[in-house]
């Protein structure tokens, strides 16, 4: 499983890890692992994301090191946390990023098995259906005998813990346990992670507010089982560079009575719309596959380009249809 991945990577001397245009804890955190263990390997490790790390997932240490210049001049590239063309459409704009993706050695380290690869180019993909990409980080060094210094560790157990909501969400399993284990034997620090995480969680009087503004916008459709908010341009640019406006409520959305899945819409001026969707029941693949997205059964995401109205359109009659059809589904299974 790891032997080409492990080929490739030895044999290039400079590498270029990608994210996905929405970094979360589990991307920012592989790529800084890489970047630690990889250097210690003697190659040479630029960082890419598209937009700017938020400010809630600076509690990484080396965020800062993730340049928005993509390296052409790397001769192997790692794309971390995702497998669709549509999460990193942005980077063929870019001078020489389609060239290079096409032209060059590229690997992909991603654990969103319920979405079928979309990627327009030749690739490598190492995927494995686990808790986070970080995982399969750690056991590709494992596998291959690189060593793993206390501060890969730190990045690797702040990116499982991150995309697990702490070891909590339901395809976490005892392995996922055992490699967190591993960590902290490694060299990670559960309480300064834990107290950096809630120091950049902070927020201000005015985020305070805008939250409560938020929450007296939510929409909700299908007998109260979607829960929807629409945020638009002017809000984004607002309050992005302090919180991400949808991960501010998404979650207390999502645990209102009756509801199965919230769901944040943004509108952006080149008329992209964003997605990001959790639920209760095992749906937001579907949903956000729909639109050409993808992600795990109980967090996903998507991107198009559409009327507001018309998605919103298409969201309500793929909701319902995902959501009898998860009922169906756990009615035949307890027959």
């Amino acid at each position: 499983m790891f032997e080409k991945a492990k080929q490739l990577i030895e044999n290039s001397k400079s590498v270029l890890v990608i994210q996905a245009e929405n970094p979360d804890g589990d991307s920012l955190g592989s790529a800084l692992a890489l970047e630690e263990i990889l250097s210690d390997l003697g190659k040479k490790v630029s960082l890419f994301s598209y937009v700017e790390i938020p400010k809630y997932l600076r509690y990484f240490e080396g965020w800062d090191r993730v340049s928005q210049e993509f390296d052409a001049t790397c001769d192997l590239a790692i794309i971390v946390d995702t497998s669709s063309d549509t999460l990193i459409g942005k980077i063929y704009e870019l001078p020489h990023g389609r060239h290079f993706l096409e032209s060059h050695p590229v690997l992909v380290i991603d654990h969103h098995m319920e979405t079928t690869p979309t990627l327009s180019f030749e690739h490598e993909l190492l995927i494995d259906e686990v808790v986070a990409t970080s995982h399969i980080v750690f056991n590709l060094a494992e596998n291959a005998g690189w060593s793993i210094n206390p501060t890969a560790s730190q990045h690797i157990f702040g990116a499982l813990m991150s995309d697990s909501l702490g070891l909590t969400t339901q395809n976490v399993t005892a392995d996922s346990f055992e490699v967190a284990s591993k960590l902290v034997r490694l060299g990670a620090s559960p309480s300064q992670l834990e107290a950096k995480r809630r120091e950049y969680s902070k927020k201000s009087p005015e985020i305070l507010s805008y939250k409560g503004r938020l929450l007296e916008r939510i929409e909700y459709y299908l007998d109260g089982r979607l829960a929807l908010i629409h945020i638009p341009w002017d809000e984004i640019e607002q309050y992005s560079d302090q919180y991400n406006p949808s991960v501010l409520v998404l979650d207390e959305m999502r645990m209102v009575y009756d509801v199965d899945i919230a769901i944040a819409i943004k509108t952006y001026p080149d008329g992209r719309l964003t997605g990001k969707l959790r639920s209760n029941l095992p749906i937001c693949a579907e949903v956000a596959g729909y639109f050409g997205g993808g992600g795990h059964q109980y967090t996903a995401g998507f991107r198009v380009y559409e009327d507001y109205e018309t998605v919103k359109k298409e969201l309500l009659e793929i909701t319902d249809k995902a959501i009898k059809g998860a009922e169906n589904e756990a009615t035949q299974h307890s027959n």
